[in-house]
Order: C-alpha cells, then structure tokens, then sequence
C-alpha cells in the first residue's frame, strides 16, 4: 500500500536538494535536449517532403541549384541542408551537398529507404501538435471504427507499415515455429509483409490476405515481386463490418489491437474464432504494456499516439488481451514473444 505521507516528505526532500544547488550544466543540457528533439525531426521531415534526400542520393549538387528546381528560397535552403550535414545526414564539399551513409536511407531510390515512414510521420506532425487542445476536449469526436486516410496517405501509411516490418517480419518468422500450420489468414495484411515472411520461411504454407479494396493491388504487387502470389489469395473486406475467410488454422492480427476499444477488439476475436479451423491459433502482434501502462517506453508513447489520431485506440496488457480473447471462446492464451517495441506476440487456441 502506498504511505502518501512518505511520499510527501521525499518530495519536501527533493525540492530542498535542488533549490540548495543548480543542476550541474551537462544534466541541463540533457534535459533541455529532450525538449529540442522537435527540431531536429521538423528539418528532417521538411527535407525528406522535398525530396532532398532522393535528389542528392542520386545527383549531388549546391543549395543554389536545388532551390531553383523545387522552387524554393536560396537562403532557407542552404540553412536546412547546412543543419542535415551538422547532424551527419548529409556531406558538404566545396559546395555541393551529397548524402552520408546514414542520409542516404532517406531516399526512396536507397533498397532498404525509410522514406514512407519519414513522410507518414509527417502526416503526424499535426495531429501531435494538437495533443493540448486534445487533452482540454477529451479527445476527438466520434469517429467511423478503422484508420480514415485520403488515397495519397494511404499508400504512404501502407509503404510505412512495410519499413516497419520489413526485418520484424523476417526475424517473428524465424522465431515463431510456423510448420504446425497449413494456411495463414493475414487480417489486415497491408502490403502482404508479414505473409510473405511468413510463407518464405514455412515453403508448405499457403495463406489468405484480407484487405480493404483499395490496398488489395499494393498487396498484389509487392506478392508478384516476391513471386509468390500463386500461394495466397487475395480477399476484398473490412474486419469491422465483413464476415473473415474460413478454412484455415492460423490468425494473424499484425497491429491491428492497439487502433480499436476493448468493445471492438473482442468482436475482432469473436470473428477470428468462428472463422478459424477446430485446433487453429490467434497469433497477435503488438505492444503488450505492464500492468503500470508505463513499460515498455515505446508502447507509452504509441499510446498518445493513439490519443491524438484516434479516439478508441490505445495500447493493451497482456491481462486486458487474454480477457477479451478468453471472452471470444479462446484458450491457452499466452505471450510468447517480448520486446521493446511493437514485436511482442499473444497467441491463443481454439478447442
């Protein structure tokens, strides 16, 4: 039981220890960086909007030219690239600015680019500017259940969700034994990132991606690139309103808990669980919080961002999962992979 009392004396304590000394000056620099961090992210997400990155991974040349080409000020130009190349993101040399090692993962022309990601969390700029009105209001109004973009942002969201799993895929594959199962239903596959790790590593599996229309072809392409699109067929749906495929034995709900409420996650896992073979398993990725809602850092974080994108979204324990999962019908629930970020695993048995 927490003793208030206690607490209220360690906190007279505390704030008679820093009243009696200044902070020493590279813990203030420490936190006042924690602060500036906004900064350093706007020029960072300005330059890769205009393509900076792409322009000098592929063709280096001076502020003057590539102010003129996207036609832009000659003076703010240099001083955002002059700051890319103080934070190591871009070279200078007599001039002409090229990318570094690092910069060049910026550019949509690099193999491994993070460009997507970088443009979509420009797309959050202004919703998480918006997290004090929000806070003062309660929230957003009500919204229709699922993510609300416009087509351009939706391919961005989607090439986004590819980056971020691109290597998690491939690494969940290797650890989670899939060779106990025949045919993986994708909800919500995206782009089929996870479907194709998936069907890479088990040569015998085959599987269904479920998708919104309009996601279905960025699905169908990125199959056709990686040459397996004869093992997976490609379904037209939405999860909130639609009926899942039948006639197979493994879920997959790849982030895709943490946009919903408790109310629409466990009619998500009633759907999983009438649509899924006798003996079929629920495999689910995401943020999986501690009892505190505090650990890991990262799910905390996601949380606001959930809070200032949606109204109904957050990030879940492993107890509020396996109450909605054992709620649906499911047994045997149990986390079996951990981590820092959104690469832990539940899964659970249908009887």
């Amino acid at each position: 039981m927490i003793n208030l009392s206690t607490m209220r004396d360690k906190k007279r304590k505390l704030k008679a220890f820093h009243s009696q000394r200044s902070l020493p000056m590279e813990t203030a620099n420490a936190v006042m960086a924690e602060a500036r961090g906004f900064m350093k992210s706007r020029v960072i997400l300005t330059a890769t909007e205009l393509s900076f990155f792409t322009r000098l991974y592929e063709n280096p040349c001076d502020a003057e030219q590539l102010a003129r080409e996207n036609g832009l000020d000659a003076l703010a130009t240099t001083r955002v690239l002059d700051c890319l190349v103080a934070i190591g993101l871009l070279e200078k040399q007599n001039g002409v600015y090229m990318t570094t090692e690092k910069g060049a993962f910026f550019s949509s022309s690099h193999p491994k680019t993070v460009q997507p990601m970088v443009l979509y969390m420009n797309h959050l700029w202004g919703t998480w500017s918006d997290l004090t009105e929000i806070m003062k209001t309660r929230g957003h109004s009500e919204q229709k259940p699922g993510i609300q973009l416009d087509d351009a942002n939706w391919s961005t969201f989607i090439g986004a969700m590819h980056v971020v799993g691109r290597e998690l895929s491939q690494k969940i594959a290797d650890d989670y034994d899939l060779s106990r199962f025949r045919r993986l239903l994708d909800i919500g596959g995206a782009s089929g990132t996870y479907t194709i790790a998936f069907l890479q590593r088990n040569p015998a599996m085959t599987a269904v991606l479920f998708e919104l229309e309009h996601v279905i072809p960025m699905a169908k392409k990125r199959l056709e690139e990686n040459k397996i699109e004869h093992r997976v067929e490609l379904v037209v749906g939405d999860f909130y309103s639609d009926e899942l495929p039948t006639g197979c034995d493994l879920a997959l709900l790849s982030a895709i808990i943490h946009q919903n409420n408790s109310e629409q996650n466990l009619n998500l896992y009633t759907k999983i669980y009438n649509a899924l073979e006798s003996g079929g398993t629920v495999l689910i990725r995401d943020h999986i919080m501690d009892e505190s809602r505090t650990k890991p850092p990262a799910g905390a974080l996601f949380a606001i961002n959930m809070l200032v994108n949606r109204r109904c979204g957050d990030t879940y324990t492993f107890a509020e999962i396996k109450e909605g999962l054992e709620k649906a019908g499911f047994t045997g629930v149990r986390q079996v992979r951990y981590g820092e970020g959104m690469e832990s695993l539940v899964e659970a048995r249908k009887p």
